[in-house]
C-alpha cells in the first residue's frame, strides 16, 4: 500500500520528457506598437494614441517612434563622468552589527544526527488492529474505580463578616485623621507665632517719625538749594553730591508717604519692614 506523504517518495523516479512542440511565432511584427498605445508619442504627429485599429501599415502620420539611444544607448564618448559626484570618505562603509547582538546557538560536539534510512529499509504500512474499541472502552469504564467527590468551593457570601468594614481599615483611617489634625495644629501654631511677631505702631510714635523725617527733608532741601546756582556741574564731585541729595530726598518722601497710612504694622522678624 503506497502513501503520498512518505519520505520514500523523495527517491527520484524516471523522468518523462514530453516531445518538444514547434516553436510559436507570432504573425505580427515584433516592433509593432500595442493597440491604443501611448508610449513614445512625445514627438509624433498624433500624440493621443498609436495603432488604434491594430493595422500593420500605419497611415496618417508617423506613429512608430522610438526615443534616441533607447536600444543601444548613447554613442561612444557621449557619456562623460560628472566631476562633482564622486565617492567620498566614509560613504560606502557598511554598518555592521555588534558581535554581542548576534545570537549564536551553542555547539555540541557530541551531537550526531541519526543515520539516513536506506532505500530497502521500508517500514511496514497498512497494519490494521482487530481490537474492538467499543467493548474495550465499556470494560474499562466498568472496572475503573469511582471518582472521588470534588471539594466544594467556599461560598464567601455566607461568611460572618461579609459586607462589614474590616477593622484594619478603621485603624488606618484613624491614624490618617490623627496625622491631619497634628499638621493642622502645627500650621495654626505657626500662624499664631507669626501674628505675635507683628504689632501695631502707636500713633504717637508714628507722628514722631513723620516729624523727624520732615525735619531731615528740610535740611537736605536747604543743602540742595545751595547748589542750584550752578549752571553746569563741571566736576564729578558736584554731580555725585547733587544726585545723592536727590536720591535721599526721594527716599524720605517715600517713607513719609508710607507712614501716612492709618495703620502701620511692624514685623520683628525682618530687620526693617513697615507697611
Amino acid at each position: 500500500m503506497e502513501f503520498e506523504e512518505s519520505i520514500y517518495n523523495l527517491i527520484p523516479k524516471e523522468q518523462y520528457v514530453p516531445e518538444k512542440p514547434k516553436r510559436y511565432k507570432s504573425q505580427y511584427p515584433p516592433d509593432l506598437q500595442p493597440t491604443s498605445s501611448t508610449f513614445g508619442l512625445g514627438t509624433t504627429s498624433k500624440p493621443v494614441c498609436a495603432n488604434l485599429a491594430g493595422k500593420f501599415n500605419l497611415e496618417g502620420g508617423s506613429h512608430y517612434h522610438k526615443a534616441g539611444a533607447a536600444t543601444f544607448g548613447q554613442a561612444k564618448g557621449a557619456l562623460k563622468p560628472d566631476t562633482t559626484s564622486f565617492k567620498k570618505k566614509g560613504t560606502g562603509n557598511p554598518v555592521l552589527i555588534d558581535k554581542k547582538e548576534v545570537s549564536k546557538k551553542p555547539y555540541d560536539p557530541n551531537f550526531i544526527k541519526p543515520a539516513v534510512p536506506k532505500k530497502d529499509e521500508r517500514p511496514i504500512h497498512g497494519l490494521v488492529s482487530d481490537k474492538n474499541f467499543i467493548v474495550a472502552n465499556a470494560v474499562e469504564a466498568i472496572l475503573s474505580a469511582p471518582a472521588l467527590p470534588q471539594k466544594q468551593e467556599r461560598d464567601y457570601l455566607k461568611k460572618k463578616n461579609f459586607g462589614k468594614v474590616p477593622k484594619y481599615v478603621g485603624k488606618i483611617k484613624a491614624e490618617i485623621e490623627d496625622e491631619y489634625n497634628m499638621v493642622r495644629e502645627m500650621q495654626i501654631e505657626e500662624q499664631a507665632e507669626k501674628d505675635r511677631q507683628k504689632f501695631l505702631m502707636p500713633e504717637a510714635e508714628r507722628q514722631e517719625l513723620i516729624a523727624a523725617l520732615k525735619k531731615k527733608w528740610e535740611v537736605l532741601h536747604i543743602e540742595y538749594q545751595q547748589q542750584t546756582h550752578y549752571v553746569k556741574y563741571d566736576t564729578l564731585g558736584k554731580k555725585n553730591r547733587n544726585e545723592a541729595l536727590m536720591r535721599e530726598m526721594d527716599q524720605i518722601e517715600a517713607d513719609i508717604k508710607k507712614l501716612s497710612k492709618n495703620y502701620i504694622f511692624i514685623d520683628t522678624t525682618q530687620p526693617s519692614s513697615m507697611w
